[in-house]
């Protein structure tokens, strides 16, 4: 079997990798791609593998752009931090879904299926999953648990600016610049949160719409943004996120 994993957390990706192997030592995987664009390369210049395990939200985009731009019609299973109500969504015409932190026997139950629907000639419809998972309302996370000492504390999503990784460490930042440390990684929170009010600028800061103070044009289309509370340091929106920043502002 023939299989091309689409993931951009290089250890998910390489655990993934491990229990395919563990599963069966003589499946080819083809590629392991990090993101939409050389996703699309690579099935351009390839024969097509017998089945794909991609994450949804990649660092350049979702992975449904992947069908929006090359004609795929390869068995997917998903792979997702999404809450348990969205999973209906994913079950529509797909193979199947994986939860991270992947589980073994998921895998195993996933690609079973993947073969039973093989042997009947079964092929998903990308195009009505992908229709489905668009129209689904999502309940985006709305407060946040935070340790203080030897307290716990809830953080209500108004209170909050912006979140950054610093040392391999999330943290929250409020309206009145208190910085907590969480347990989640700004790859998950930006499957948590309203991608109407919050921005992943670059791959060290999401931000919300009201934290924007200003924001300084530069040269070649650099901008550089002023955050309230301010940051240290002088914050940057990646250049290859600026077209996309620019039309999230423009909602």
């Amino acid at each position: 079997m023939k299989v091309v994993i689409i993931e951009d957390e290089q250890l998910t990706a390489q655990r993934l990798e491990n229990m395919l192997r563990k599963y069966d030592a003589t499946i080819d995987i083809q590629a392991t791609l990090p993101s939409v664009a050389e996703s699309v390369d690579w099935f351009k210049t390839n024969p097509d593998p017998d089945l794909v395990f991609m994450d949804i939200h990649l660092e350049d985009g979702q992975s449904f752009s992947i069908f929006e731009t090359i004609n795929l019609d390869v068995p997917v299973i998903f792979t997702t931090a999404y809450d348990e109500y969205m999973i209906k969504a994913f079950k529509v015409n797909s193979v199947d879904y994986l939860m991270k932190p992947l589980n073994y026997e998921e895998l195993v139950q996933a690609i079973e299926k993947y073969k039973r629907l093989h042997a009947q000639h079964a092929s998903p419809n990308l195009d009505t999953l992908i229709q489905s998972i668009q129209q689904k309302e999502v309940a985006y996370k709305d407060r946040f648990l935070v340790s203080i000492g030897s307290r716990l504390r809830t953080i209500e999503l108004p209170e909050i600016q912006y979140f950054y990784s610093a040392e391999k460490i999330t943290f929250l930042v409020t309206k009145e610049n208190q910085r907590f440390p969480i347990d989640y990684s700004l790859d998950k929170i930006s499957c948590m949160l309203d991608p109407k009010l919050f921005f992943r600028i670059n791959r060290q800061m999401m931000v919300k719409l009201s934290a924007i103070a200003n924001i300084h044009v530069y040269p070649k289309g650099k901008l550089r943004v002023d955050l309230h509370p301010a940051m240290k340091e002088e914050v940057f929106v990646s250049l290859d996120r600026v077209v996309e920043f620019k039309e999230w502002l423009g909602k």
